[in-house]
């Protein structure tokens, strides 16, 4: 009764359709809403079992016309075994030590973000966030979220992962690396960083965002087996 009293209570709100991001010839729109109040991270876990993903405070959903590409994904922690690439980017990348830390953005981060954006998604929307807009990313949270900082032996900044906790798993949000060291495969580090740290915890899900099967930039996140996507009869396992 307490989840559809939360629900009732709540506004959502669809965007206009705008091109969407990852299918070319594509329109994109979203269904909206703010994490406000008290219940809001019940509400945030109510709606991400449910597909939602947030973005500083507020959640959305794809809400697409003619399109149903975009599905939300979670892997199923407690079955995923790394493979044998995924064993291998874990060995090399052993030097790199991974600390949590209270969401505060610093300058230090935000010119590995700006490096990160100029080099992966310069036509992005990201990219032409400044230093206030990222500090927003950062801070403006209204559930219980983390900064993973990974840093190498020599105490540099490498990559960043922003990591929310649900009631029944951890939720990648967002995360950037040193475009220049591809040879680490900081990415898939970080998906494992939170996998790891998911069964560490005893959760049952790592919720990975939107998966879409014939885009490039979504498709890899497949590779983390077992994984599940939410449909329009719930989570079935790919």
């Amino acid at each position: 009764m307490r989840h559809e009293a939360i629900l009732g209570s709540r506004f959502f709100f669809a965007t206009g359709l705008m091109p969407c991001p990852y299918l070319p010839g594509r329109l994109e729109r979203r269904v909206v809403t703010e994490l406000a109040g008290r219940d809001a991270p019940l509400f945030h876990d109510i709606l991400s079992q449910a597909g939602f993903r947030r973005s500083h405070d507020i959640v959305y959903a794809p809400a697409c016309p003619d399109c149903s590409e975009c599905k939300a994904v979670r892997v199923i922690s407690g079955r995923f075994k790394p493979s044998k690439s995924m064993r291998r980017v874990l060995n090399f990348n052993s030097d790199l030590t991974a600390k949590q830390i209270h969401p505060k953005a610093t300058d230090e981060q935000f010119a590995l973000f700006s490096a990160y954006q100029s080099s992966r998604h310069r036509s992005g929307e990201m990219a032409r966030m400044d230093d206030a807009d990222y500090q927003a990313l950062i801070e403006n949270s209204p559930v219980e979220t983390g900064l993973v900082e990974f840093r190498d032996g020599d105490e540099t900044l490498v990559a960043c992962c922003l990591v929310d906790r649900l009631g029944d798993g951890l939720s990648a949000v967002y995360s950037f690396f040193d475009p220049e060291i591809p040879n680490r495969s900081l990415g898939t580090q970080m998906i494992l960083w939170t996998i790891g740290e998911t069964q560490r915890q005893k959760l049952p899900y790592t919720y990975l965002g939107y998966w879409i099967a014939d885009c490039q930039k979504m498709s890899y996140k497949a590779r983390f087996a077992p994984v599940e996507a939410y449909t329009t009869e719930g989570w079935k396992q790919l």
